[in-house]
C-alpha cells in the first residue's frame, strides 16, 4: 500500500447560500405569576428607595459621580439585555449568580439624568397592557384569520374544547372585527379573560432590587476570596476600553493612595486594571467612579519544582549532534514563553539564535535562570529526546526556536497582568522576525482553579491574540492543562477528576495539553519496592481535567494528551514524582554540569506538542493556524486504557455514549498521530479546506457554506456493508466578548460560533439544505420530515458543539457513506450579532475544514480517484 501522500485541499469555494437557523423550540422558561398592581408597586417602592439612598450618598461623600448602580435580583431566565440600553447610557456592568439557587444578581449603572428609563417601564407595567387572552369555541374561519393576521401559533393553545388566543394590542380590533361576523353576538367571547402587562416578561421575573453594595455587587469572584482590612491585589474591571477611561481611574488611584500594576488589558467595553486594596479600598473607589463593573482576585503563576537528578552521559549529545539536520532558512518556529532559554547547550545552540532570545523586561536578561525554559526548549526542539539520543537514524529539524522570558529572574512571582505581559511578549517575538509561521507554547500557569471553565482576564487575552483582533493575524498557542496538586496525587485517579485545568488553559482558541502515560517501567533499584500509579495508556498522574466544570457550558477541555510521566507510591503513601524511569529525558539549563535532565508533567507534554504542530507547519508552510489546530485534533485517538478508564464500553469495546462526555473531559479526543496529521494512505484520505464566511449581517445570521464532497462513490458501493469511517474537524477562531455581563454564557462570550452538517443516506440536496436552513424554504414550505443522521456519529453534537473547535467521527457502511457526501457549514448565536454597536456584526470570520474517510481494505485505492475530482469537479450550485 503506498504511504505517505499529501493531503487534498478543497480547491473549488463552496456554495454560499443565504441562511436563517431553523426553530429549535423551547424558550426563555415559564414567566412567574405575579399579581400587577402589588408586585409593580413594590418595585417602583425599591426603586424609588434606591435612588434616594444614593442622593444621601454623593450628599455626604462629595463624589462627582453620575450616576447610580442598581442591583436586580432575578430568576436566571431574566434576560439581562432588556435591563441595558445603550443609547441611554445605561450599562450592564456585572452578573453573578447565587450558588445552588436560580436566583441572578444583575448590576446596572444608571445616569442620573436617566431616572424616568426604569420608573417609566414599571408605570407601563402597572397600566398599559401589551396584549390579552381571548377565549372562544373552535370554529372553521380561525385558521384563515390568524394566519391573515399573522398571529404566531405559540400563543394558541386549546382549553376544554375552547382556543385560549393570546393578541398583541395592535392587533385586538382588527381581530374582534374578524371573529365577529363568526361567533355572532356572544359578548364573552370578546372580553379578555387575561390582559398581558407590558414588560411582563422583564418586571415579573425581577424579584428584588436595591441600591449596589460598593463592593459586594461588583465582587464577580468567591467571596472568600475579596480582601478583608489587608490589601490583596485584585483586577478591576472598567466598563469602558477607552483612554479617557483609563486616565480617569489612573487620577483616581493616585488621589486615594492606591498602588497599582503599570499596563492594562484592553477587551471590546472592558478594561482591566490591576490594582492592590483592601476592602475599604474598593469602597472608596466604588464611591467615587461611574466606570467599575466588576472587581475580581488577581492571580499568581504557579512554579514549577524540580529536582535534579544524575547526568546522563555527554557522548550522547555528540552521537545526536552528527546525526542532525536543522533548516536554519525555516519560517516555522516554535515561540517558547518561560523562564528563558539558555541557548549555550550543544543541542539548542543550532535552533536558538542569540537575536531570538528575548525579555519582556530587558532589565530581566534572556537567560533561564530556572531551568524549566531551558527543559522545554529540548521537547520542543526535539520532541522525544530520549529516542532521538537513542536511535541512529539522521534526525532532521524543520524548525527553530524562539524564547521571550516572562518570568522574573528575582524576587518570586509578583503579581503581574499575566495577560498584558503575554500580549508584550508575542509583539517582541513578532518585532524580531514577523514573516515565520509561530507557534507559541506556554506552559506557565496559575496555580488558582477557581474558573471551573469560565474566561478569564489572561485567557481573554490569549483568545484576543489567537483570534487577530487587533490586526487580523491569527496565531496557534499551545498550553499545558496545569498540574494536579502535588499533596492529592496519591488519590488518582480522583484527585486528577477534582482538580480542574488551571487558567489560562481555559482559553478557547488555545490547544491546551493535558497529559497520558506510557512510562511504567522502573529499573532504579532505588524504587524496588513502589508501585506505579497510572498503568500504561492511562492519564498521568499529573494532569488536571475539566470533569469539575458545567456540562454544555465551555469548551472541551483538554483537546489533546501527550506523554507527561508517571509516578509511584510505597507502603506508606509517599509518592515519588521524580523518578528518571518515570519521566522524559530533555536539555539541562546548566550544561556544563549535566547535559540531559528529566521532565515530566503537563509542561513536557505541552512541548511535545508544540514540536507536534511545528511539524506539522514545516510539511505544509501555507496552512493556516486553525488548520494546524484542526489536524492536530483531527488525528488524535483514545488508547484503549484511556477508554476503559473514563468511559463504559459495550461488548464491541466502543464507548457507550452515556459515557463519553467524562472520556472528552478528562483526555480530549486522546493521542495525537503524526503520521495521520501529516500524510494520507491509498485506503485513508483526508481533504481540507480553508474558507471565510460572513455569519451575519446586522442583528440577522447570514450565510451558510455546502460542500459536495467528490466521495468515490463507485468504490464505496462495491464495499457494499463493509465498515467505513468518516472523520470531520470543523476550526475557527473566536473573539472574546464583553467582560463578565456575557461569560457566563457561551453564546455571549464568543464573537460567533459555527457548525457543521451532513447529509444522511438517501437524503438529497435539496431535502438537506431545506432541513437545515429556514430560508431556503418556500415562504408556506415547513421543515422536511428528514431526519439527521444521529445514530452514525460517535461523539454526537451534544458533544461535539463546545467551544470553537468540533469534531466527530462517523461510523456505518460503505454504502452509506457513498450517499452521505454533502456538509453544510453554518452560523449560530454570537456577540458580533449581538451587541450591534461595536461595529463588527458585517465582520468576515474565517474557518478550516477537514474531512478523512479510511476504509478497511488496505489494496482499496480510494485516494487518487478523489484526488483528481477534488481537481476538476466545479463548484455545485444553490438557489436561495
Amino acid at each position: 500500500m503506498k504511504k505517505e501522500l499529501p493531503h487534498i485541499r478543497i480547491l473549488k469555494p463552496a456554495d454560499s447560500i443565504g441562511f436563517t437557523t431553523p426553530n429549535s423550540g423551547g424558550g426563555g422558561g415559564t414567566c412567574p405569576a405575579r399579581d400587577r398592581k402589588s408586585h409593580g408597586e413594590y418595585i417602583k417602592k425599591k426603586l424609588e428607595e434606591a435612588w434616594k439612598e444614593n442622593e444621601n450618598e454623593l450628599a455626604v461623600t462629595h463624589s462627582g459621580r453620575k450616576g447610580v448602580n442598581i442591583e436586580f435580583k432575578s430568576s436566571s431566565d431574566l434576560d439581562i439585555e432588556k435591563l441595558e440600553s445603550l443609547p441611554q447610557g445605561i450599562r450592564l456592568c456585572n452578573v453573578r449568580e447565587e450558588e445552588g439557587s436560580d436566583t441572578k444578581y444583575i448590576t446596572v449603572y444608571i445616569p442620573n439624568d436617566k431616572k424616568k428609563f426604569f420608573f417609566d417601564k414599571i408605570e407601563q407595567y402597572l397600566n398599559e397592557n401589551k396584549g390579552a387572552y381571548f377565549k372562544f369555541p373552535k370554529f372553521l374561519e380561525f385558521e384563515k384569520i390568524i394566519e391573515e393576521l399573522k398571529i404566531g401559533k405559540s400563543g394558541i393553545r386549546e382549553e376544554d374544547g375552547n382556543l385560549i388566543v393570546y393578541v398583541t394590542k395592535s392587533k385586538q380590533e382588527i381581530f374582534l372585527e374578524k371573529t365577529e361576523p363568526c361567533l355572532g353576538d356572544a359578548v364573552e367571547y370578546k372580553i379578555p379573560i387575561e390582559n398581558e402587562p407590558k414588560h411582563k416578561d422583564l418586571i415579573n421575573r425581577i424579584k428584588e432590587l436595591r441600591k449596589a453594595l460598593r463592593v459586594e455587587s461588583f465582587w464577580t469572584d468567591s467571596p472568600e476570596l475579596a480582601p478583608s482590612t489587608k490589601q490583596e491585589w485584585c483586577e478591576v474591571w472598567l466598563r469602558d476600553d477607552s483612554e479617557d477611561v483609563e486616565t480617569r481611574f489612573n487620577d483616581l488611584l493616585k488621589s486615594q493612595n492606591i498602588d497599582s500594576k503599570s499596563g492594562c488589558i484592553k477587551f471590546p467595553e472592558r478594561l482591566v486594571k490591576l490594582i492592590y486594596a483592601s476592602k475599604d479600598q474598593l469602597r472608596k473607589i466604588t464611591e467615587n467612579s461611574d466606570d467599575i463593573a466588576e472587581y475580581r482576585r488577581a492571580k499568581t503563576t504557579a512554579e514549577f519544582l524540580l529536582s535534579q537528578t544524575p547526568a546522563e552521559q555527554s557522548e550522547w549529545v555528540d552521537n545526536l549532534l552528527g546525526r542532525l539536520s536543522v533548516d536554519n532558512s525555516s519560517n516555522v518556529a516554535v515561540c517558547i514563553l518561560d523562564t528563558g532559554v539558555n541557548n549555550g547547550h550543544p543541542l539548542l545552540k543550532p535552533v536558538l539564535s542569540d537575536e531570538d532570545c528575548q525579555a519582556v523586561n530587558p532589565d530581566w536578561g534572556s537567560h533561564d535562570h530556572h531551568s524549566h525554559g531551558t527543559l522545554m526548549a529540548g521537547l520542543s526542539a526535539y520532541g522525544d529526546l530520549k529516542s532521538k539520543l537513542e536511535s541512529n537514524d539522521h534526525v532532521n529539524l524543520g524548525h527553530i526556536l524562539e524564547s521571550i522570558k516572562i518570568l522574573p529572574p528575582t524576587g518570586g512571582n509578583p503579581v503581574e497582568l499575566w495577560g498584558d505581559i503575554t500580549k508584550q511578549a508575542i509583539s517582541r517575538a513578532e518585532i524580531q522576525a514577523d514573516d515565520r509561521k509561530r507557534i507559541t507554547c506556554m506552559p506557565v500557569a496559575s496555580d488558582d482553579t477557581r474558573d471551573r471553565g469560565k474566561p478569564s482576564s489572561w485567557s481573554a487575552a490569549i483568545d484576543q491574540i489567537t483570534s487577530g483582533s487587533d490586526n487580523e493575524d491569527k496565531r496557534l498557542f499551545i498550553l499545558a492543562a496545569g498540574n494536579a496538586n502535588p499533596s492529592k496525587i496519591i488519590d488518582y485517579p480522583q484527585a486528577q477528576k477534582d482538580d480542574s485545568i488551571h487558567d489560562p488553559a481555559q482559553s478557547w482558541n488555545a490547544i491546551t495539553v493535558g497529559a497520558f502515560t506510557e512510562l511504567t517501567k522502573i529499573t532504579d533499584s532505588t524504587y524496588k519496592d513502589y508501585s506505579i500509579l497510572a498503568k500504561e495508556g492511562q492519564l498521568s498522574p499529573f494532569s488536571t481535567t475539566s470533569l469539575t466544570w458545567e456540562n454544555n457550558q465551555w469548551p472541551i477541555k483538554p483537546e489533546v494528551v501527550f506523554e507527561g510521566g508517571n509516578a509511584a507510591t510505597d507502603n506508606s503513601g509517599l509518592v515519588e514524582d521524580k523518578s528518571n524511569d518515570l519521566s522524559l529525558v530533555s536539555t539541562n539549563y546548566k550544561p556544563q554540569e549535566e547535559s540531559l535532565y528529566p521532565f515530566n508533567m503537563t509542561s513536557a507534554a505541552a512541548a511535545q506538542a508544540a514540536n507536534f504542530a511545528a511539524q506539522i507547519q514545516a510539511q505544509y508552510p501555507d496552512y493556516w493556524p486553525e488548520t494546524i489546530r484542526a489536524l492536530m485534533i483531527h488525528s488524535a485517538e483514545w488508547p484503549q486504557a484511556l477508554k476503559e478508564q473514563f468511559g463504559q464500553l459495550n461488548d464491541k469495546g466502543l464507548i457507550e455514549k452515556t459515557g463519553l462526555t467524562d472520556v472528552l473531559k478528562a483526555c480530549g479526543y486522546g493521542v495525537p498521530n503524526l503520521e495521520k496529521a501529516i500524510y494520507c494512505a491509498s485506503n485513508s484520505l483526508t481533504l481540507i479546506a480553508e474558507a471565510e464566511i460572513q455569519p451575519f449581517e446586522g442583528a440577522k445570521t447570514k450565510d451558510m457554506h455546502l460542500y459536495e464532497l467528490p466521495w468515490p462513490k463507485e468504490i464505496l458501493e462495491g464495499l457494499g456493508e463493509s465498515d467505513v469511517e468518516m472523520r470531520i474537524t470543523l476550526s475557527y477562531f473566536v473573539e472574546p466578548g464583553p467582560g463578565e455581563i456575557g461569560w457566563k454564557d457561551r453564546y455571549r462570550y464568543a464573537s460567533h460560533a459555527l457548525r457543521f452538517d451532513l447529509n444522511s443516506p438517501g437524503e438529497d440536496k435539496d431535502i438537506f439544505v431545506k432541513r437545515i436552513n429556514k430560508k431556503s424554504r418556500d415562504e408556506d414550505e415547513g421543515k422536511p420530515d428528514a431526519k439527521s443522521p444521529t445514530k452514525y456519529w460517535v461523539i454526537g453534537s451534544d458533544n461535539r458543539d463546545k467551544g470553537s473547535i468540533h469534531s466527530d467521527i462517523w461510523k456505518g457502511s460503505a454504502a452509506d457513506l457513498s450517499d452521505s457526501n454533502f456538509i453544510a457549514i453554518s452560523p449560530v448565536i454570537g456577540w458580533w450579532r449581538e451587541r450591534k454597536h461595536l461595529g463588527k456584526s458585517n465582520k468576515i470570520g474565517r474557518y478550516s475544514l477537514i474531512v478523512s474517510i479510511t476504509t478497511p481494505e488496505q489494496d482499496v485505492d480510494i485516494y487518487t480517484p478523489v484526488k483528481i475530482a477534488s481537481e476538476i469537479k466545479t463548484a455545485i450550485e444553490i438557489k436561495s
